[in-house]
């Protein structure tokens, strides 16, 4: 019951900030206008591609490691605090080299170096995971949502009070400290430790590193496959055509924390299901995905067909290009939503291993095709490119090794979930 309600919280406080930032995110859009908002989402994407460094692969491995060693977790906490520190400092450096080799606008420059300086106020999200082991998330969830209604109020005094874009950056980096301020307040008021006994200890640092540094490529991997399109966008076309993209594509993974909500609630059953009727194991897992392909096509249409509407009533005339990008991209959520199953089924049979590959191919093909398709197409060419790697990813990639064509047909009969419906048989 403990955990039910500590998960309850975590989901609630994901949905508000889902929502919340996609209405405040819309109306900074519109203020800014395309180039602006190019510029400000380029800089948060370059920050957000670097800081995927920052963590060191430590997130899973601390809450892990605070589970497993209750007798010493005041210096599993303090010395994962000083790695992060350290992670943080590192992506400022390898920014400041990165950007005085290939970047010559001040600009953008110090618009970089304001949102990578939050990345070290991150470092004490280590309080995070201590009650996240401690299953209580409800503490955390009340320093999110009064950050996310602090920095919300402020960008929209800002809107009021046309302010520039520098002022927006500076939020970025407010919310983070906000953020590490209530941190400290929650571990010092709320914790079983205390502060005055956190102790940085070489031995335990070097044991963190070694569970966690195999994982740091895999998270490179991944921050490329998410962020990549936006910066080569910015490299072939200019900051006016990543405002429009990162509009369109801001509309389309608003909708990704549907599947990870459904999955996360029912497939300790579908586990359960396993052990003890394999048939029904199977049963439980097709209609999961079923319900996935409804959920999604019951998305994907509508925006389809009324995407014009709803860009001119959300963003206005100047993002002309958004509406035909959105047409493209809205298709991603179906194989989304089929790889968030996915991801759970690989863990369940124990093939977990094969997600970093799954990952890679999903990664180097969307580059490729990018590199292809962006100078010929513009964005429309990265939201193709977009979609045909997440079908790889989510779906092709199962005819890759025989130990996951099951999973491939069960993904195949809720593609052909309509016709199945219609009593259509295949093969």
């Amino acid at each position: 019951m403990r955990y039910f309600k500590n998960t309850s919280w975590l989901f609630v406080e994901k949905i508000l900030r889902i929502f919340v930032g996609l209405f405040i995110g819309v109306w900074i859009a519109r203020y800014l206008g395309p180039e602006q908002f190019g510029l400000f989402s380029y800089a948060q994407n370059l920050v957000a591609l670097f800081s995927s460094i920052s963590t060191l692969g430590l997130n899973n491995i601390i809450v892990r490691e605070l589970l497993k060693d209750k007798n010493n977790q005041n210096e599993i906490i303090a010395t994962s605090f000083f790695l992060k520190l350290f992670g943080a400092f590192l992506v400022l450096v390898l920014l400041a080299l990165s950007i005085d080799i290939f970047s010559k606008d001040s600009d953008l420059n110090f618009l970089i170096f304001i949102i990578a300086s939050s990345v070290v106020f991150q470092s004490f999200n280590v309080v995070d995971f201590y009650f996240q082991s401690k299953v209580l998330s409800k503490y955390i969830v009340y320093v999110n949502t009064i950050s996310l209604f602090l920095s919300s109020i402020i960008k929209i005094v800002l809107i009021m009070n046309e302010a520039p874009l520098i002022y927006f950056a500076f939020v970025v980096l407010f919310d983070n400290i906000i953020l590490a301020i209530g941190f400290i307040y929650v571990f010092v008021k709320k914790s079983e430790l205390d502060i005055s006994d956190l102790v940085f200890k070489m031995k335990v640092a070097i044991s963190l590193l070694k569970n966690s540094l195999p994982l740091i490529f895999s998270i490179l991997i991944v921050a490329i496959y998410m962020r990549i399109d936006l910066i080569m966008i910015k490299d072939f076309i200019g900051l006016n055509a990543v405002g429009q993209y990162t509009a369109s594509i801001r509309l389309s993974e608003a909708w990704y924390f549907i599947p990870i909500i459904i999955t996360n609630s029912v497939f300790p059953a579908i586990l359960n299901a396993k052990q003890n009727n394999k048939k029904l194991y199977y049963q439980r897992i097709q209609k999961l995905y079923d319900l996935m392909v409804v959920l999604a096509i019951g998305i994907a249409i509508p925006i389809t067909f009324f995407s014009d509407w709803l860009v001119a009533f959300l963003y206005g005339n100047e993002y002309n290009e958004v509406k035909d990008v959105l047409i493209i991209h809205i298709w991603t959520v179906v194989f989304s939503f089929l790889g968030t199953v996915s991801t759970k089924w690989f863990i369940s049979e124990d093939l977990q291993k094969y997600l970093f590959y799954r990952t890679l191919y999903g990664a180097f093909i969307n580059i490729g095709l990018n590199y292809i398709l962006i100078p010929l197409y513009g964005i429309y060419g990265a939201a193709v490119a977009t979609l045909i790697s997440q079908i790889v990813t989510a779906y092709l990639f199962n005819l890759t090794n025989k130990k996951f064509v099951y999973n491939f047909k069960l993904q195949t009969n809720s593609i052909l979930l309509p016709f199945r419906i219609l009593g259509v048989k295949f093969g």
